[in-house]
């Protein structure tokens, strides 16, 4: 069997990528931190993904496998997350005692960003009734062609400790560790320009 075959997310996919999105981080540490009750989760989750790297629909820097088992949303260089919706929904759907932490970690996530032009991973995820089969890598060697063409770095964040080794083998190096109060580690990881 061959590698997954990988695309762009069409204007008619878009909802089924959030959704593969949502379904993905549903036991990821720092999601499940920020919506502890499941109704909260699957009530955030889709506006927050949107937030934070809907614009990847906007670059065609959507991906997804051919029937959306896995999605990943990129945001190219000088494009960034939607600061004001994030805060918008995390006022409105996280836990108050929850927020400062949330802007702590924000900032820090901030402060690990490459200063120089790069291209940014908000969020990748696979159906988890389908991990383990090579569609985030798929999805990853797929985007990092373009990175590489470009000769730009790659950054992301890994919020869950089980995908750093998966970004490892794409060529990601951690670059520390980021938390805040009781939120689990993030781990920022930058791909060097190739």
């Amino acid at each position: 069997m061959g590698s997954p075959e990988v695309r762009g997310v069409t204007s008619a996919d878009e909802e089924s990528a959030i959704s593969t999105i949502v379904i993905a981080f549903a036991s990821d540490p720092v999601a499940r931190w920020c919506w502890r009750d499941p109704r909260q989760y699957l009530d955030a989750m889709p506006d927050f993904a949107r937030a934070f790297g809907g614009r990847a629909f906007m670059h065609d820097a959507a991906h997804c496998t051919g029937d959306c088992t896995g999605a990943a949303l990129w945001l190219p260089p000088d494009v960034h997350p939607d600061d004001a919706a994030i805060g918008a929904v995390l006022e409105r759907t996280a836990p108050p005692s929850l927020l400062a932490d949330l802007d702590a970690v924000f900032e820090r996530m901030s402060a690990f960003h490459p200063k120089e032009p790069h291209w940014y991973l908000p969020l990748i995820g696979v159906d988890p009734a389908h991990q383990g089969k090579g569609f985030g890598s798929a999805l990853l060697s797929h985007a990092l062609a373009q990175c590489d063409r470009d000769h730009l770095p790659a950054y992301l964040e890994s919020t869950n400790p089980r995908n750093i080794s998966l970004y490892q083998r794409h060529g990601f190096e951690s670059l520390g560790t980021i938390q805040v109060g009781q939120s689990p580690p993030l781990t920022p990881m930058l791909r060097k320009a190739r």
